[in-house]
């Protein structure tokens, strides 16, 4: 090996690391103002006298932005790069939670909350776009399942953050230090977050070698029919995307239902004081931190980086692990509690590896911003169902054990359209 070659490799996984660490960071960083809200929504009704309706009211205000906004970040990314997505949401976001700091009724969260959602929808396609830029398809399965954990730790920790400055200083000031956390990390991004390799003198990555052998003997002809005449999505592709978001629309329903609501009703239903409940409601993201370390390992170690297969399998231990939820969870905390950290692990690898190395995979580099942001769209449309009901029903009966059905119904749901995806892999139609 020539001084050369040596000098560029050296370089190679220098910046590697630094794209790795700058936006596993950045997603971190965006989780601390996101998840103040829903940690300090049980004080919001006591000190505001918002009520869950007016809750769930802002929490769709936000939901909404970020499902239209991730629709339009799949195009803006793809125009303008992620970098300049990625720090222009990362600079709003922190304003918006400045301003949530100072709101005092509902129509002031609800407008800085729908701002928040099209600034946060910026993270996960601008971040998983520049991944797809650095990283080959045969190191996805590890490198994204280590990657992947930013969304387990940032919920653990911007909820465990947000718990500890609720009861250190008040609800205020979960919004206010969620600003100058998410300000720190909007500093490192800038200055080690690159698009490309071609952006610091670099070669571009080279996925040839493996693309040419893909999973579940995929037919090369169909997975690199990428784009139809006109140069866009074919037909074929597009039809795989709106799959993998039907998936995720179930996915999300589950995840955000349980992130949105959780330390509310340990609050309110189980009686644990605020800063309890916002500490307990963290083993969701916990478990899920192994969940997608050991999804992404596994994939690529016995799957062949057959993320479908591992992901049914997985999805049969959700559905499973709801049905006992549903049944047993609204009388006990202790089986609350187990059932919701099982949840977490079982949700979060498919999560991962679906809406991450999956979107990559489909959509290959060139379109996975845009992949992601589809798939991730259609996903968060499902966070908004579940805002839209779960507030309501908890209002009109007080009680979680038909919010539990919802739980199970959409985890069977999601069970279903992974079958048909591996179905389809099968059949040579899709990379996954």
């Amino acid at each position: 090996m020539g001084p050369g070659k040596a000098t560029t490799e050296h370089k190679m996984h220098t910046w590697r690391v630094y794209v790795f660490a700058s936006t596993w960071f950045s997603y971190v960083g965006y989780y601390f103002c996101r998840k103040a809200f829903f940690v300090v929504k049980g004080d919001l009704t006591t000190d505001l006298g918002l009520d869950p309706s007016m809750l769930s009211k802002v929490g769709m205000a936000y939901l909404i932005a970020y499902a239209v906004g991730e629709f339009n970040a799949a195009a803006m990314g793809t125009k303008f790069g992620p970098r300049k997505l990625v720090l222009t949401g990362m600079g709003v976001s922190v304003l918006c939670n400045i301003c949530f700091g100072f709101a005092n009724n509902m129509w002031t969260f609800m407008a800085f909350m729908f701002l928040n959602g099209l600034a946060q929808s910026t993270g996960w396609s601008g971040n998983v776009g520049t991944m797809a830029q650095w990283f080959r398809k045969s190191e996805r399965g590890r490198v994204l399942g280590a990657w992947g954990t930013c969304f387990s730790v940032g919920g653990a920790v911007a909820k465990g953050f947000a718990a500890f400055m609720l009861g250190l200083a008040g609800w205020r000031w979960s919004f206010w230090a969620a600003s100058l956390v998410l300000g720190a990390i909007w500093l490192l991004f800038y200055a080690l977050q690159r698009n490309k390799p071609e952006d610091v003198g670099l070669p571009p990555i080279d996925d040839a070698a493996s693309e040419a052998k893909p999973v579940s003997q995929v037919d090369p002809k169909k997975i690199h029919a990428r784009e139809d005449s006109s140069g866009g999505f074919s037909m074929n592709l597009l039809t795989t995307i709106l799959m993998m978001g039907s998936f995720y629309f179930f996915i999300k329903f589950i995840r955000y239902a349980l992130w949105s609501w959780a330390p509310y009703f340990l609050q309110l239903s189980y009686g644990l004081a605020h800063d309890k409940a916002g500490y307990f409601s963290t083993l969701f993201d916990i478990f899920g931190f192994f969940g997608v370390i050991g999804a992404g390992y596994i994939s690529d170690k016995f799957f062949r980086g057959g993320r479908a297969l591992l992901s049914l399998i997985m999805l049969v231990g959700l559905t499973l692990t709801t049905l006992v939820l549903w049944k047993f969870g609204s009388h006990s905390l202790l089986i609350f509690g187990i059932t919701y950290s099982l949840i977490g692990f079982l949700l979060c690898g498919p999560d991962s590896l679906i809406s991450g190395a999956g979107a990559i995979d489909v959509g290959s580099k060139k379109y996975a911003v845009a992949a992601a942001g589809m798939i991730n769209g259609m996903g968060s449309i499902g966070s908004v169902v579940q805002e839209i009901f779960i507030g309501r029903i908890y209002k009109a009966g007080g009680d979680v054990t038909p919010i539990l059905y919802m739980l199970l119904f959409s985890a069977a749901c999601s069970t279903v359209m992974i079958t048909l995806l591996v179905l389809r892999a099968r059949k040579g139609k899709c990379n996954l």
